[in-house]
């Protein structure tokens, strides 16, 4: 049967290019890959994801499946929302703060760069994310080498990976969730995160023997 991934790509991703590597893993390993990409400037989450929605809309599979980092995550909550989702498939999210972040409250309440955010802090990274109705399986793979541009905002609490915190990606019903040894963008590079994102993506659960449990998460 063939399958689709769809991956969305973080807040100041420069049209996915950070995601390659990611991406040809999983074309490698039989996967149809498919590029969401977008900007905050002028749209909240909440519209982006009804372009993310066309998208999968779009594609002509029985599977689909997603993967998404960091505002991606957030995103891809709006578009679980918003719409009846009627394909088969399952979601990872990368570093997603669903829980909101406090980098990016800090760089919101500065006049000189709020202009950075657009208005991806509108149920987004002020937080009051839409919560997770189960429909799918998800999981949630978080790093925590503290190196990242979030420091320059003086980073969230520990332990989180420069830019989000381990909290901050804590989501009420996923279905599993691990804790690696990267960074917030290292995570994309990774050989071994594309590979549990595989594993998950065929099994619903991730190789927790290779890994640290990130916190106890309940069956949706």
């Amino acid at each position: 049967m063939r399958e689709a991934v769809v991956l969305v790509h973080g807040l100041w991703s420069v049209a996915g290019v950070d995601l390659l590597r990611l991406r040809n893993r999983l074309s490698n390993a039989g996967y149809e890959c498919r590029m969401f990409n977008y900007h905050v400037w002028g749209k909240p989450p909440s519209e982006i994801a009804v372009k993310l929605n066309e998208l999968i809309e779009s594609i002509d599979v029985p599977v689909v499946h997603i993967v998404a980092h960091s505002f991606g995550g957030i995103i891809t909550m709006h578009l679980f929302d918003q719409f009846p989702f009627n394909k088969k498939g399952r979601i990872v999210l990368l570093a997603s703060p669903v829980n909101g972040s406090v980098v990016g409250k800090r760089i919101n309440a500065n006049p000189m760069t709020r202009w950075m955010l657009g208005q991806s802090h509108e149920n987004g990274l002020s937080g009051d994310v839409p919560e997770w109705k189960g429909f799918q399986d998800i999981g949630v793979i978080t790093g925590n080498i503290p190196i990242g541009m979030g420091l320059v905002a003086g980073g969230p609490k520990l332990p989180h990976d420069g830019t989000v915190s381990v909290e901050e990606t804590e989501l009420k019903g996923a279905t599993d969730s691990i804790i690696v040894r990267e960074s917030h963008l290292s995570i994309l590079m990774s050989g071994h995160v594309a590979m549990q994102v595989i594993v998950f993506l065929q099994t619903g659960k991730f190789d927790q023997e290779t890994t640290t449990p990130l916190f106890d998460a309940e069956p949706a």
